[in-house]
């Protein structure tokens, strides 16, 4: 309920005046049945812009620190992330991380919309890297197709480590839906996994124009708080 209320009556009317969001194939969305959205991730407005866009309910796997917070502001927060449409995810990896792509998996075989973020974090430098093979698995086990997603300029709008907006128009390009469906039981297989998710990374860079680095952002985001 909360997020259709904030979607029409609140947050929505204010970001569709103030940042102007443009959107083109939004007719590659299946309007009915489960989808999978796989954008880059530039901005932590994106999840914000995509769902404002579509008429589907989207629901984002978001990192479990939104969700963990303490005290006035962790509620709020929290709150916040829950009445979006936003889902906890542990990226520990193991179990937990197991865990929470089961969930995605729940939302997916309901009929929903999810959206994830294959890199698994955002690009701390505007380029496009290696993708979690996560959003495969999921492809696999719920049978869903999958929308490849470039969100452009949000990291303009909202730049990382800023707490207030810069008013910015921004936009996003909604690609046609990749068929997996080939490698339909396979999801035990990693290879399969890798190369499913490498050819959503090569989409995703195609319609987003932004240099793919075969790294984990995770792993540049690590090394550059040791040298620091």
């Amino acid at each position: 309920m909360l997020y259709w209320v904030l979607k029409v009556f609140f947050l929505g009317p204010y970001l569709r005046s103030t940042f102007r969001p443009w959107v083109s194939g939004i007719e590659n969305v299946p309007t009915t049945g489960p989808v999978i959205l796989a954008s880059n991730h530039v901005s932590v407005v994106d999840s914000l812009f995509l769902p404002l866009m579509l008429k589907r309910k989207v629901t984002f796997l978001a990192k479990s620190d939104y969700f963990t917070g303490r005290g006035l502001k962790g509620w709020v927060l929290r709150s916040f992330m829950n009445g979006i449409g936003q889902l906890s995810i542990d990226r520990s990896g193991g179990k937990a991380s197991e865990a929470s792509l089961d969930t995605g998996v729940e939302v997916l075989r309901a009929g929903g919309v999810l959206g994830i973020y294959p890199e698994g974090t955002r690009s701390p430098t505007g380029k496009l890297y290696r993708g979690r093979t996560g959003v495969a698995r999921m492809i696999l086990e719920a049978k869903a197709p999958v929308v490849p997603v470039a969100m452009f300029d949000t990291d303009k709008a909202m730049p990382i480590g800023t707490v207030i907006p810069k008013v910015r128009r921004v936009g996003i390009v909604i690609g046609e839906p990749l068929d997996f469906s080939r490698f339909e039981g396979m999801e035990g297989d990693r290879f399969v996994l890798r190369s499913i998710t490498d050819e959503i990374m090569v989409e995703i860079a195609r319609l987003s124009g932004q240099e793919y680095v075969d790294v984990y952002a995770s792993t540049l985001r690590r090394a550059a708080a040791k040298a620091a």
